[in-house]
């Protein structure tokens, strides 16, 4: 798999929502992680598609996060469905259509955070794979409701072809050099401290 490339990646985060994201293994961590990729995105002009499943029953995302997505400058997308895996929603595809006009599926660099692992990111990714992409997951911004299920769905991502990556890699991936005009900003933004 290849390092990333901004100008080929999109950012998908998927269903931080209600209650149930502080019920999942970490949700500290994957706050964080998720806020630090949502200000990287918007560092390095990636889109960002932002999904909720089924927000009547289980909530809309959870604040902190949902205040991040709204304050991107770069494009962002929003998604409510009932299908558990995003592309089982018909308008999923359009939507990375519109984030990357003109770029083929297995062009674009999809990394991909959110919950539950084993469930609407596993069939996500799984998918997404499937239909040619690439895909880049961020294992401290993914969990779920129990540590088995987080690993065991990685796990099972990874050896479909998913790369097993982290919100810093993505960073420098993105920057690619010192002299990238935002590392200064990427560097700051590391600097804040580690999320645990």
């Amino acid at each position: 798999m290849p390092l990333l490339d901004s100008s080929r990646s999109i950012l998908v985060v998927i269903d931080l929502q209600g209650k149930l994201v502080h019920m999942v293994q970490r949700p500290a961590l994957v706050l964080e992680a998720t806020r630090r990729l949502l200000r990287l995105a918007d560092l390095f002009a990636v889109p960002v598609v932002l999904t909720e499943q089924y927000p009547k029953g289980i909530g809309p995302t959870e604040p902190s996060i949902r205040e991040a997505y709204d304050g991107l400058s770069t494009p962002t997308f929003f998604l409510e469905k009932t299908a558990f895996g995003c592309c089982g929603d018909a308008g999923f595809e359009p939507l990375l259509q519109r984030a990357r006009p003109g770029l083929p599926p297995e062009k674009r660099q999809i990394v991909v955070a959110g919950i539950e692992a084993h469930v609407c990111v596993m069939q996500t990714v799984l998918e997404l794979l499937a239909a040619g992409h690439e895909v880049h997951l961020c294992w401290d911004a993914v969990s779920g409701r129990g540590e088995e299920y987080r690993k065991h769905a990685l796990d099972r991502m990874a050896a479909a072809g998913a790369t097993i990556t982290n919100h810093e890699s993505v960073a420098f991936e993105w920057a690619r050099d010192k002299n990238h005009p935002q590392f200064k900003a990427l560097s700051a933004l590391m600097k804040e401290g580690q999320p645990t």
